[in-house]
């Protein structure tokens, strides 16, 4: 498919702060989605009707248990990854209730920067540099790391 007619996939993401200490909540791709084990930040696609908010608080849900009391999305950016081209709304969150619950078999852990977890998806990688910007903190690029399963489809 040619650039021009590669359509995005708009998907709500949320970067979850913990107050206290300023971790980011990573979590692992789920085996059977392409970049199965990569860390990225949670969320998902944005379905039909939905509002970004709308759609975050679902795969919020669903993914990790928790209620979110509110998002607005804070940035937004393209990625293309040879899967899917997509669109990701950015979203800090930092209030949320529920335990949480790894409900698809993924991996947590709350980072702060630079993080410890690798491989990271590539699309969270100005999100990183930003996040990094606002607390006065260089910017330490994860490595790259190309999947095996990157032609798959999500």
């Amino acid at each position: 498919m040619s650039e021009q007619t590669r359509k995005h996939t708009e998907v709500a993401v949320g970067v979850l702060i913990r107050m206290a200490d300023g971790a980011l909540l990573l979590s692992t791709r789920p085996e059977g989605k392409a970049y199965a084990g990569f860390w990225e930040f949670p969320g998902g696609k944005i379905e039909a009707g939905e509002t970004v908010e709308q759609a975050l608080r679902r795969e919020l849900q669903e993914e990790l248990g928790i209620t979110i009391d509110g998002a607005e999305v804070w940035k937004v950016t393209e990625h293309d990854y040879p899967h899917a081209l997509v669109r990701l709304h950015w979203c800090k969150v930092t209030a949320w209730s529920g335990e949480f619950e790894m409900r698809e078999g993924q991996r947590m852990a709350w980072q702060q920067l630079p993080l410890d977890v690798a491989p990271v998806l590539p699309g969270a990688f100005p999100v990183l540099q930003w996040l990094s910007q606002e607390r006065g903190l260089p910017f330490v690029a994860p490595p790259v790391v190309a999947p095996a399963d990157a032609q798959q489809a999500s």
